[in-house]
C-alpha cells in the first residue's frame, strides 16, 4: 500500500479512534474483492458505544469533507455498516462481531498498520501512568 493510501485510510482510522473503540484493525481488500480497497474494523462495548463510534465517524469525516454513501444499522447499535467507497467501515457489538468473524471470513487480507493505528496499539500497551500526588 502505497503512502497516499496510508494517509488516506489514516483519515478514516483515526475517525474511529475517537470514541475509543475495542480491537481496530484495517484490511487490505484489494486484491480479494471490488467492494472496497478496504476494510476498517472495530468493536464497542454496547450498543451505546457502537452506536456513538458510528456517529463519531460521521461528524468527524463530514468535517473533512468526506461524506458516507451510506450507513446501515446505526440505530440498532448490533453492527453498523458505513460505506465510503473505497473504505468500509463496520463498527460491531463485541459479541456480533465474534459471531460474524469478518477478520476469519476474509484471512487472505493482508492487515495494515497506518500510523494512527501504530500511535494508538502503542499507547495500548504502554502502562498507564502514576499520579505524582500518589
Amino acid at each position: 500500500m502505497t503512502d497516499d493510501m496510508h494517509a488516506e485510510l489514516d483519515l478514516y482510522i483515526k475517525a474511529v479512534l475517537g470514541k475509543k473503540p475495542v480491537d481496530v484493525v484495517a484490511l487490505d481488500m484489494r486484491e480479494l474483492t471490488s467492494i472496497a480497497d478496504a476494510f476498517i474494523i472495530c468493536s464497542g462495548r454496547s450498543s451505546r458505544q457502537v452506536t456513538a463510534i458510528a456517529e463519531h465517524v460521521e461528524r468527524r469525516l463530514r468535517k473533512q469533507k468526506v461524506k458516507p454513501l451510506g450507513v446501515e444499522g446505526a440505530k440498532e447499535g448490533q453492527w453498523v455498516l458505513m460505506d465510503y467507497g473505497n473504505v468500509v467501515i463496520h463498527v460491531f457489538y463485541e459479541s456480533v462481531r465474534q459471531f460474524y468473524d469478518l477478520e476469519g471470513l476474509w484471512t487472505d487480507a493482508r492487515r495494515i498498520e497506518t500510523p494512527g493505528l501504530k500511535k494508538h496499539k502503542a499507547a495500548a500497551r504502554r502502562p498507564p501512568s502514576r499520579d505524582a500526588d500518589a
